[in-house]
């Protein structure tokens, strides 16, 4: 018996010394923790941390002005530009090329790199392009053949931009862009590779009609604070899918923002295979298609405060595979078709917040493109859409297609003026329902909705 109690006497003691312990080290802890976060509170707070590579130089942020006597780059010209683009590029490390006020003649597109900025000094910062000029081929130009025989190579010179094409194999991306590396006699030679044959029978031309700034295969690029004029009247139409105003092409993470592109003969601002393009707070106007043209798969697009109107058809065309994006906050009006435009495979947009109005035809148009390849999901909300159809009688949205998920919520869709916009909604034969919430309709001659399916 004395043994036990002699065991229970030491277990107790021994409980209490590990208690007393154990109290001990959890203060010890809690001092350690509260003295660390003294001290990262107290360091935090007088000095800015700054992670520096141990396995890279350090490259400080450059930039670089071009333009007049107190440039660092002196000249008005695109090659002044690419000039300074070339020596951010080499750095490795990116940078800014700032514009000086000035008018900027432009013979090739400035082409823009990874983490390169190209800023003006705003509306007195003005990219015209130059005047146009074209050829005809002497012989075929061959798919593969970085050059091309025409009959009178005169008013051409190395460095320019050009297109080349024929009558049959001018559109979308049958057109080969390249730049002017030498001419002799008259053989043009070229930078980059016929992607076509093109045929002297079927009028094959060179033409410098090219984009007036450019980023392709590029990362991280920012255009912003000048004015692009295309000088319309005397170059030739070039398409979409290869040029514009501004022009991106497989490109990750751009803004385009605080610009005016004018008069350019194709589309103002164009992105193709893109993500993360954000076009903000731009005016395009007069040009030959679409005012804004993303397309060719470029998901994850914002495109809000800008005013696109009066170009020849489109003040923003949504090409092929544009989705999950945000279209918030425009003015799309007096174009010569659609407001809007949008179709294959464009799904999971939000349109919020725009000023659709006084457009050629329907302020909003839903291409068929087949069942599989809708614009489902295509949401709008909050938007005005009014007075459309100035040129042919439209509707405030047309859907022409069995798109799912289309969803008009708190709109106002309305004619104020003479009737052309003769019905809110139109849904032809292939249509399914749309969702309809909220929304205040008015002033229409044949009413709110036309559908093909009650007649």
């Amino acid at each position: 018996m004395k043994t036990i109690k002699l065991i229970l006497a030491l277990l107790i003691l021994n409980a209490g010394c590990s208690s007393e312990n154990r109290t001990s080290s959890d203060k010890v802890t809690s001092d350690l923790k509260s003295v660390r976060n003294n001290a990262l509170q107290f360091r935090d707070s007088t000095r800015k941390v700054e992670i520096i590579s141990v396995v890279h130089p350090v490259i400080p942020n450059t930039t670089i002005t071009v333009g007049g006597d107190n440039a660092d780059i002196k000249g008005y010209t695109s090659e002044a530009i690419q000039t300074a683009v070339d020596a951010l590029r080499l750095t490795g490390a990116g940078g800014t090329v700032k514009l000086l006020p000035g008018n900027y003649d432009i013979i090739a597109p400035v082409k823009l790199y990874d983490n390169i900025a190209l800023s003006g000094s705003g509306i007195k910062t003005v990219l015209k392009k130059c005047k146009g000029v074209r050829a005809g081929f002497a012989v075929d130009a061959d798919y593969g053949e970085l050059q091309v025989t025409v009959a009178d190579a005169s008013g051409f010179k190395p460095g320019m931009g050009v297109a080349v094409y024929d009558e049959k194999q001018r559109s979308g991306w049958d057109l080969t862009t390249a730049k002017i590396t030498s001419i002799t006699d008259n053989t043009i030679y070229i930078d980059d590779f016929l992607v076509r044959d093109y045929h002297s029978g079927d009028r094959g031309t060179i033409s410098n009609a090219c984009s007036v700034i450019s980023a392709v295969n590029a990362d991280n690029v920012r255009i912003s604070d000048l004015v692009v004029d295309g000088s319309r009247e005397s170059n030739d139409l070039i398409d979409g899918c290869r040029a514009g105003g501004i022009y991106l092409h497989k490109v990750h993470k751009a803004i385009v923002e605080n610009v005016i592109v004018r008069n350019f003969n194709s589309d103002g601002i164009s992105w193709q295979i893109t993500e993360y393009v954000t076009v903000r707070n731009c005016e395009v106007y007069g040009c030959a298609n679409s005012g804004l043209h993303p397309g060719t798969g470029s998901p994850f697009t914002t495109i809000e405060g800008n005013n696109s109107h009066d170009n020849d058809s489109y003040g923003l065309f949504v090409c092929w595979r544009v989705r999950d994006g945000v279209v918030r906050g425009n003015n799309f009006h007096h174009n010569g078709r659609n407001g809007i435009s949008t179709g294959h495979k464009d799904t999971d947009m939000l349109y919020a917040e725009n000023h659709i109005y006084e457009n050629g035809s329907d302020g909003i148009y839903l291409r068929d493109d087949g069942l599989l390849n809708e614009p489902h999901r295509s949401i709008f909300k909050n938007n005005l859409i009014e007075n459309n159809g100035v040129k042919k009688s439209g509707y405030g949205l047309s859907v022409n297609c069995p798109a799912e998920g289309i969803v008009l919520e708190e709109n106002i869709i309305r004619d104020t003026k003479d009737g052309k916009q003769v019905a809110a909604i139109f849904l032809s034969a292939k249509s399914l329902p749309v969702v309809l919430k909220n929304n205040k309709i008015s002033g229409h001659p044949e009413g709110e909705v036309i559908s093909e399916k009650n007649e």
